[in-house]
């Protein structure tokens, strides 16, 4: 295989994760498909599956021991991904298989934090109920709570605010 026909064929794997064909994915990794394997951008394979809301595939890759702790280029965990996206099932899937509540990146920025930006209160709650810690604070010094408050997020804000009591 030439450099040229291993780069096509990287790019239709990571085809395969973001379109969430978890029967393709099973198969490819019995072959020997690294499991972790990175794009151009440091996604893994769960990166993309999970960003795109792909549950079955997801299962999948974390069955054949995918890192749910692998960040991309950007810091991004899967977990934040998902927070971001407002993936709630999502979110619990990666916790149940062991990424952690937290899902900081390399600013410091939790999965919390993104839920609680994009005012996501069924994430922001079930994120708290796994034990996430409101006063943890991004690179700048940001909580959550003001991560809420500067994005404009009022029932998030609230529900934090609560917290504070």
């Amino acid at each position: 295989m030439s450099q040229e026909e291993a780069a096509e064929f990287a790019e239709q794997v990571f085809d395969v994760a973001r379109k969430g064909d978890a029967q393709m994915l099973g198969r490819l990794l019995e072959k020997g498909l690294p499991v972790n394997l990175r794009n151009h951008k440091g996604d893994t394979l769960l990166m993309l599956a999970a960003y795109h809301g792909h549950h079955e595939a997801v299962s999948v890759l974390l069955a054949h021991k995918a890192d749910p702790e692998i960040r991309n280029d950007n810091n991004q965990s899967p977990i934040a991904g998902a927070a971001f996206k407002g993936d709630l099932a999502m979110v619990q899937l990666l916790v149940a298989q062991g990424a952690s509540v937290e899902g900081a990146g390399g600013d410091g920025r939790t999965a919390l934090m993104m839920a609680a930006m994009f005012n996501r209160t069924a994430i922001v709650d079930y994120l708290i109920s796994q034990g996430a810690d409101p006063q943890a604070q991004d690179a700048n010094g940001t909580t959550a709570l003001a991560a809420a408050k500067t994005m404009g997020a009022q029932d998030t804000a609230a529900q934090l605010e609560k917290l504070q009591g």
